[in-house]
């Protein structure tokens, strides 16, 4: 079990156990009364495009197709147990391939750099059912009151909302009303965001198929890109402050994003359960 910006998550070694139920797997595992208890299920795979494929699972068992916070442990994961031997390799993931940079303290992973790919705000693609050039400040009506959202895909799809206080806004009552939405088919994780000063915000996320999470590491990456996108910040390098903990995202050209902050082991063991 691990954690990064206390997203937690249950890694295993899909080279090693093959021919799981891995959805079955992931709600079983994933279940904070009957199982160990996370937010997320991963494994690893062979690949044919990259060093190492990362399949993810929500815990409610449904596909993810990439998880930012999820990555960064599962590099950690992948390296620690000599899967790959390298501290530059390319991971395979459902939405393309990532490359990972570790930084090494006597030979353990401190810290990991993500090269997330660029940031689409084309509404087909995230997808939204607004038929727009991009999904920007758009008004919509969520329990009685009016709500401005803007939308992107960050390998998932991210809705972004910007509040000045908490308060105003129930995190959880309009995130889950906000993800099954029907302007997103595909539903969305829901990100809160409140501008600190031009580097620093503060973030809280719902994440689809998961409910209330202390930390997104692409919700982090979507609502800097946002935020940046409608000069509520002029910084390239933002500080994103989770619930659990920090992540570094740093907008480059055309909204190419990398993302960097640490990965931990909780603990290891066997799971018993029977299911």
């Amino acid at each position: 079990k691990m954690q990064a910006a206390g997203n937690d998550f249950i890694l295993l070694n899909g080279i090693e156990y093959k021919n799981l139920d891995l959805v079955n797997v992931a709600k079983n595992i994933c279940d904070r009364h009957f199982g160990v208890g996370a937010d997320g299920f991963i494994t690893c795979s062979e690949s044919s495009v990259a060093d190492i494929k990362m399949n993810f699972y929500n815990a409610d068992g449904s596909r993810g197709g990439m998880c930012g916070n999820g990555i960064r442990c599962f590099s950690k994961f992948v390296y620690e147990n000599e899967i790959v031997k390298k501290t530059s390799f390319s991971v395979e993931t459902d939405t393309g391939i990532k490359f990972i940079d570790l930084i090494l303290e006597n030979k353990e992973v401190k810290y990991l750099v993500v090269d997330m790919g660029k940031v689409d705000f084309t509404p087909s693609n995230i997808p939204c059912n607004l038929v727009k050039n991009e999904v920007i400040l758009e008004e919509i009506e969520v329990l009685g009151k009016k709500i401005k959202i803007s939308s992107v895909l960050m390998g998932v799809p991210h809705t972004v909302i910007f509040v000045d206080r908490y308060e105003d806004l129930d995190v959880n009552l309009f995130g889950e009303k906000i993800e099954k939405n029907k302007l997103f088919p595909k539903g969305t994780n829901v990100n809160f965001v409140k501008i600190i000063d031009d580097t620093t915000m503060e973030i809280r996320t719902w994440e689809r198929g998961v409910g209330r999470t202390l930390g997104c590491g692409t919700g982090c990456c979507a609502s800097a890109s946002v935020a940046h996108k409608l000069n509520k910040i002029n910084s390239d390098k933002v500080k994103m402050l989770a619930e659990g903990g920090e992540i570094f995202v740093e907008i480059r050209d055309n909204y190419h994003i990398k993302m960097s902050g640490i990965a931990e082991i909780i603990c290891s063991g066997e799971f018993l359960r029977k299911f």
